[in-house]
């Protein structure tokens, strides 16, 4: 049975315009094909001049490489279990057929994208004002964060692909579901495109698992229980061989395995301090709410400043009144109908709670809210244009907040890629490590050292092993993320302990960097992590004969590197 048809907005130009929303949707209707590669222009040119040709200090992005290279060079014997698998074996096949080309890597980063904008587009063309289409999609194509990450090796663009594919067949689907009701033989191929959708992108990060009850939510909502079964249905068809073949292949890993774990303690770094209880878990959720809608929401638009966002306050206030606007907008939707866009926003809020309960707020980063962004703008727009949608004043402040939403995106994009030039041109030339502070240099080169001077077999316990792994050519590092065997009254490891368990891993080596704590000032700290491990080996007159200075890279804020004998 067909769902009640609604109604798509702006398919064409309105007669006798008489406000300044209909004079705006007729001239969008008019230049949609000039607006659309604009867009793809600008997005392409600002990935240009923003490129980076490095690696970030976040390290996730050289995690996700060396997991890839893992998976070729272990098979069988590796799976990734850190978060979702699927883009580090996507970039385990890119390694099979063109081996380990970093620059490769990144300019598929690009093109996903870029895709993921096109598909975006695609998808949300037609269903919304455009005078609230317009806006989001200039901050889809250009929003500087998302620009970075479009030559990263992050899972960001290649989510924003699978996201704007998801978007595209579920609307799809909808449309086809209230305009012929659920057929299975003349619909066939769009329910497996749409259920591979699903798969793909809830394979591709963990938090979007919610696209699976936010779809069976959606139909449940209209009666709809025969496409309900088929999106399950589509759903599984990819889902069940795929575990199947992990069975089989890789002795039934489990996506949510390696994060389990640590995403129910208290401290992720530190297991001793037990697991989260119900009052944490809703602490955590208000903690997350203040810091991603109330502080990196608004930074993503520009209005706060990136380099010191870290030092800024979060506003409780701001983060409850942004909710509840696009709470509103939620409910406006609602009300006309609007099932494209309800849809959007059963999954983005599924996404954002789930994102904001089970992740630690130490953890504060931007690219948690990034992925929820363009449909919580549509949102937040919808409330403004829905009550300023009549001749007056209330159109020109609409105009005058999109502008500066715009605007700030505009310039804090082309800010950071005018700046970024000099340094790409450098990388480009050959020098690698140009762009990175001193601290992170010396480390860097130090991984490198490791891989041309000390032998293959030797194995070197590092911070950032990822990272070390990419610029030491990839050679395998013993990662450390946390103080091991640490003492309760210390809070550094028992020297007996830590030998133990070097000796039991077969470290020979282990890399005392000297990161910053604070990456723009080099006086406040460093991160101590392995010092904290080293030091009690270092001052026990029983190791003293059982540890050797090996190298020390640069001339200020060295990396020193010691030999461990057993």
């Amino acid at each position: 049975m067909p769902m009640k048809k609604d109604k798509k907005v702006a398919v064409a130009s309105i007669k006798n315009p008489s406000t300044f929303y209909d004079k705006f949707n007729n001239w969008f209707v008019k230049n949609d094909p000039k607006v659309f590669y604009t867009l793809i222009g600008a997005c392409l040119f600002l990935s240009f001049i923003s490129f980076n040709a490095r690696i970030s200090e976040a390290h996730d992005d050289a995690l996700y490489l060396e997991a890839g290279w893992r998976y070729v060079n272990e098979f069988p014997k590796y799976f990734y279990t850190q978060n979702a698998p699927l883009y580090p074996l996507f970039l385990g096949l890119l390694v099979k057929i063109i081996g380990f080309k970093l620059m490769v890597f990144k300019l598929f980063s690009v093109v996903f994208n870029l895709a993921g904008f096109i598909l975006f587009y695609k998808a949300l063309k037609n269903r919304i004002p455009a005078i609230i289409f317009v806006p989001v999609v200039i901050f889809h194509a250009t929003n500087h964060l998302i620009i970075y990450y479009a030559s990263m090796t992050f899972t960001e663009s290649f989510y924003f692909f699978l996201q704007g594919l998801t978007f595209y067949y579920a609307l799809k689907i909808i449309d086809t579901v209230n305009e012929q009701g659920v057929q299975l033989r003349p619909q066939l191929k769009l329910w497996i495109l749409f259920g591979l959708s699903m798969f793909l992108i809830s394979t591709a990060k963990s938090s979007a698992i919610v696209i699976i009850p936010a779809a069976l939510l959606f139909f449940a909502l209209y009666k709809n229980w025969k496409a309900a079964g088929y999106t399950l249905g589509a759903y599984l068809i990819f889902k069940i061989p795929y575990e199947l073949l992990v069975k089989v292949v890789w002795n039934g890993q489990n996506q949510f395995k390696g994060q389990s774990k640590i995403l129910l303690q208290k401290d992720p770094y530190n297991a001793a301090a037990g697991n989260e209880d119900l009052a944490g878990f809703i602490q955590r959720f208000v903690d997350n709410c203040d810091l991603y809608i109330g502080k990196r929401f608004y930074q993503l638009l520009g209005w706060r400043d990136e380099l010191k966002v870290l030092e800024t306050p979060e506003y409780g206030m701001v983060a409850f009144i942004t909710i509840v606007i696009a709470l509103i907008g939620f409910w406006l939707v609602v009300k006309q109908k609007n099932k494209p866009l309800i849809f959007l926003a059963l999954f983005t809020g599924a996404q954002a709670l789930l994102s904001f309960i089970i992740l630690q707020a130490r953890w504060d980063q931007p690219r948690i809210i990034l992925v929820c962004m363009p449909v919580i703008l549509i949102l937040i727009f919808y409330v403004l244009f829905y009550f300023t949608n009549k001749p007056g004043i209330g159109q020109t402040i609409y105009v005058v907040i999109a502008t500066l939403v715009i605007g700030s995106v505009l310039i804090s994009s082309l800010k950071r890629g005018f700046t970024n030039l000099p340094i790409v041109q450098k990388n480009l030339k050959g020098d690698k490590y140009y762009g990175y502070t001193p601290d992170w240099q010396n480390f860097l080169k130090c991984s490198q050292w490791c891989a041309d001077s000390l032998p293959k077999e030797t194995l070197v316990a590092s911070r950032k092993a990822p990272m070390s792994f990419v610029y030491g050519k990839g050679k395998k590092f013993f990662p450390i993320y946390s103080v091991i065997k640490k003492d309760s009254l210390t809070q550094q490891s028992n020297p007996d302990s830590a030998m133990a368990f070097f000796q039991k891993n077969k470290v020979t080596h282990i890399m005392l960097g000297s990161l910053r704590a604070d990456p723009t000032n080099p006086s406040a700290g460093i991160i101590n992590t392995v010092h904290n491990i080293f030091a009690p080996i270092a001052n026990s007159p029983k190791y003293k004969d059982k540890i050797r200075l090996v190298h020390v890279e640069g001339d200020y804020e060295q990396t020193y590197l010691y030999e461990l004998s057993y």
